[in-house]
């Protein structure tokens, strides 16, 4: 008897929503069209919320008695985004099949804004441009109108923030290189987020791109029954484009925004936060940025361990965290891993300083193929003010090192991430070794709790592989027997050349008879 097929085994709505999406895209850029979908989730997210607190005020119960569903100041006082008429969801559907949606969407974005200050120059309007067609518009919005069907009110927002997040990582995939600039891997952010354990307090990222750190900040609190309200988020990015992104993906998960700021200038020439201690910074800075204008800031005040080499921004960057966290405050962020071992224009001295003044907490080396925009290899540094307090146990004279260079998975031949158990293994690891009550071991080949007197014997290098070892496995390498073995493969190998080159040359003498 034939067995029964499995059953298939339906995908996920984002995913669903992905393919549809794309499929409309047509000749459409990547780069272009995300700021039309992530416009329109938008839209639809904060027409859902308006209607849900619409119809409360229209039904006139309890706190809302005698209130007035067309009043502004009653939005306002629930932190809700009042929407015109004419740009609410169910008025653009009835307009979706028209000819003229797009100028019909873009004066719909206009008059939201009019309405809400705090969205003042942060929506896309660009859907009456040429190259979209209408009947693709209307298919979009309808598209994007069936994602909370089926799913109760209360469930709409939670999930069109998720979709937006998804949608977020796919357009950066799309676009590859150039998407890779604002947007942070979901797994590198994770595992960030969940090494930092940002309960409460302020967290800074002052190079924020389209907000993602934040958005796994706030998650991260209300997995763990925390309290949102707990957490301030303050940010910083001079690309005005990734700073829309980053209003708006804030916005759609009910974070507020207002110190998230953007100037053309940047961090370090304008710093937006320039007063502000934090109790935690998390960033992804651009990797050995030459551009920063470091030769404008030879004597600024955040070079407190040496003046970083105005031909690299890393060393500043790493400063510019360490100036901004509060006596207690920890730092998490991305570098290239050549920061690790540089010893030009000074910033060995620093790495020195760094050390010395027991502020490297841990470092995690990463494997290739993370980050969309870079093959640069990168590596996670974990920074603490106070490595003597009583949060955690002491651990001032140590660095704990972890080599994550073979984790991860590839999810498309360019592409890896880390899996969530891969994430608890690198997270659990460094609790261990910096709580009190932690059993952390050594793991050959994986994490070593290194002293700062092997640090200095080392010459200050902290490329995790120094320190780590080989795994057991490892340790019985044949050298002999590997070089004998490349060596035959070598000679296989030009052998089959020079074959190849005999009947190129074969063939280019029948040309010529």
């Amino acid at each position: 008897m034939a067995r029964k097929a499995a059953p298939k085994q339906e995908e996920p709505i984002e995913k669903q929503l992905w393919k549809a999406a794309d499929k409309l895209r047509k000749n459409i850029d990547a780069a272009e069209y995300k700021h039309i979908v992530l416009g329109l989730i938008f839209l639809k997210y904060i027409s859902d919320a308006f209607d849900e607190l619409y119809e409360k005020l229209q039904q006139g119960e309890g706190d809302f008695a005698g209130a007035d569903p067309e009043d502004k100041d009653e939005y306002k006082a629930e932190n809700v985004f009042f929407v015109p008429e004419t740009a609410r969801w169910s008025y653009l559907l009835t307009q979706a099949k028209q000819p003229e949606i797009g100028k019909t969407v873009d004066a719909a974005m206009d008059a939201i804004e009019k309405e809400n200050p705090s969205l003042r120059d942060v929506l896309p309007k660009v859907f009456a441009r040429g190259n979209l067609d209408p009947t693709s518009l209307g298919g979009l919005i309808d598209l994007i109108g069936n994602i909370a069907l089926g799913h109760a009110k209360a469930r709409s927002a939670d999930l069109l923030g998720h979709v937006f997040e998804y949608f977020l990582g796919e357009f950066a995939l799309a676009e590859g290189k150039k998407g890779g600039q604002f947007y942070t891997p979901r797994s590198v952010v994770e595992l960030l987020v969940e090494m930092l354990e940002p309960y409460k307090g302020r967290v800074l990222d002052p190079c924020c791109g389209s907000g993602g750190l934040f958005v796994q900040s706030e998650k991260f609190v209300t997995g763990h029954q925390g309290k949102v309200n707990d957490i301030s988020i303050y940010g910083q990015e001079s690309n005005q484009t990734t700073w829309r992104l980053a209003k708006m993906n804030l916005a759609i998960r009910h974070i507020d925004s207002s110190q998230v700021k953007w100037n053309n200038e940047g961090s370090f020439l304008n710093d937006a936060h320039k007063d502000l201690k934090a109790d935690f910074v998390i960033a992804n800075p651009p990797f050995n940025d030459s551009d920063w204008s470091g030769d404008l800031l030879r004597t600024d005040g955040r070079w407190q361990h040496g003046v970083p080499p105005t031909g690299n921004a890393n060393y500043a960057w790493i400063q510019h965290f360490l100036y901004h966290l509060n006596p207690g405050g920890q730092a998490g962020f991305v570098l290239a891993k050549g920061a690790l071992t540089s010893k030009s224009s000074g910033e060995g001295d620093i790495r020195k300083a760094l050390v010395e003044a027991r502020l490297v907490d841990c470092i995690v080396n990463l494997p290739a193929k993370l980050f969309l925009n870079t093959q640069i290899p990168a590596c996670l540094w974990f920074l603490s003010r106070n490595k003597t307090n009583g949060k955690f146990r002491n651990r001032a004279d140590e660095i704990l090192f972890i080599d994550a260079r073979n984790l991860g998975h590839l999810i498309n031949r360019r592409t890896k991430e880390f899996a969530a158990e891969e994430i608890a293994t690198i997270t659990s690891t460094y609790h261990n070794w910096r709580n009190v009550d932690g059993a952390y071991e050594d793991v050959k080949g994986f994490c070593n709790a290194a002293s700062i007197a092997r640090v200095r014997e080392l010459d200050y290098v902290l490329t995790p592989g120094r320190y780590v070892g080989l795994p057991d496995d490892e340790d019985d390498f044949d050298f002999k027997e590997r070089f004998t073995q490349l060596k035959a493969e070598f000679a296989a190998q030009l052998q089959e050349e020079a074959k190849l080159n005999a009947l190129i040359a074969e063939s280019l003498e029948r040309v010529k008879v």
